[in-house]
């Protein structure tokens, strides 16, 4: 992350975006297409394995928790369908809930992620705040902070060149023989995809961050002014490259002059919030969001509708326009010549 610069000066902004993948929704083939076609820099997406009915652990937004936690998809399966059928995007979770793991198995799941997708994926690493959701994986909540760091460094001890022994607090794994590997090199105390940490401003989540990540996920980018110069403080006093540091806005729901604002505090890459589809007994429920000023120029999210309606874009809203393959199946086939007909059937494609 850089420092303020003017504006012809500053690099176009990468926007990615998240949504709440869910059996109700668009498929990840599809969205992960329509994005990559619209010149949007990533797609995250969220976990939750499951929701116990009987919680008291409070909503983090407030009110009632939202149909779509209950529902989600598993991320890593949804981002291998997205990676199958893109070149260029970006695949992230936000985020992984580590602590609710297995390292050894989850190492594998990210170093294949990142190996078949070319090295696009981004591990957004987080703490949660389903307290039940954690006690269920066996989850003592108040040293989680303390297990994912550990987790953290297992998987790296698999993921390194060499067989590399690992004895944590929690866990331990012999020196293995463990392939694929993730395509990035390491960095500073980093190795693995890029690494991004979720959680609220505060010298714990900061210790983190400069540990074993490349950088923060703000939920919502609020606060980024008054929080950022104690992260690049801490970052400095571990001895990283005040240049690599990576502040992802995540969540974000744009409005007039905020993304210029993040642009001015240095950011590079914002992730907007997409509304989910589906709703009350999966009937759709269309979701539109305001234009981005992104590296294609300007553009729209799409308009994300239930797993049946169509995907289209917000700034063009006809009811008849279909997507290239509907119209592919539309078409009709061509007839053969008068001269040709009851010959049999028409010859192949050669």
């Amino acid at each position: 992350m850089h420092g303020a610069s003017s504006a012809y000066e500053r690099p176009p902004m990468r926007i990615a975006v998240t949504i709440f993948l869910t059996d109700e929704t668009i498929t990840p083939v599809r969205l992960a297409r329509e994005l990559e076609q619209r010149g949007f820099a990533g797609l995250y997406l969220p976990e939750h394995t499951h929701i116990p009915v009987e919680r008291t652990s409070p909503y983090p937004a407030g009110g009632e928790l939202p149909r779509e936690y209950g529902r989600t998809l598993d991320p890593f399966v949804a981002l291998g369908q997205a990676a199958a059928v893109t070149e260029r995007l970006g695949l992230g979770t936000g985020i992984t809930l580590a602590a609710q793991h297995d390292p050894i198995d989850l190492a594998k799941q990210i170093a294949t992620l990142d190996h078949l997708s070319g090295g696009r994926f981004t591990l957004g690493v987080g703490f949660g705040w389903n307290v039940e959701e954690a006690a269920d994986h066996g989850v003592q909540w108040r040293t989680r902070r303390a297990l994912v760091r550990d987790r953290i460094g297992l998987m790296r001890a698999l993921w390194a060149d060499e067989p590399t022994a690992y004895e944590g607090r929690f866990a331990s794994v012999r020196a293995s023989v463990a392939y694929p590997k993730p395509v990035q090199k390491p960095r500073g105390p980093v190795s693995g995809p890029r690494t991004l940490v979720g959680g609220a401003a505060g010298p714990k989540l900061f210790a983190d961050i400069c540990a074993y990540a490349d950088g923060w996920l703000p939920i919502g980018g609020r606060g980024l002014t008054e929080a950022l110069p104690a992260l690049r403080a801490a970052w400095a006093d571990a001895g990283r490259d005040p240049a690599a540091l990576q502040v992802v806005p995540y969540a974000v729901r744009p409005s007039a002059g905020k993304l210029e604002h993040f642009a001015e505090l240095g950011v590079e890459e914002v992730v907007a919030q997409l509304p989910p589809g589906g709703g009350d007994g999966g009937a759709p429920r269309p979701g539109r969001a305001p234009a981005f000023r992104g590296r294609a120029g300007v553009l729209t999210t799409p308009n994300v509708c239930s797993r049946n309606d169509d995907f289209r874009d917000v700034r063009n809203r006809r009811p008849d326009r279909e997507l290239p393959a509907a119209r592919a199946e539309a078409r009709p086939r061509r007839r053969l010549p008068r001269r040709l007909r009851g010959r049999g059937p028409a010859p192949g494609p050669r």
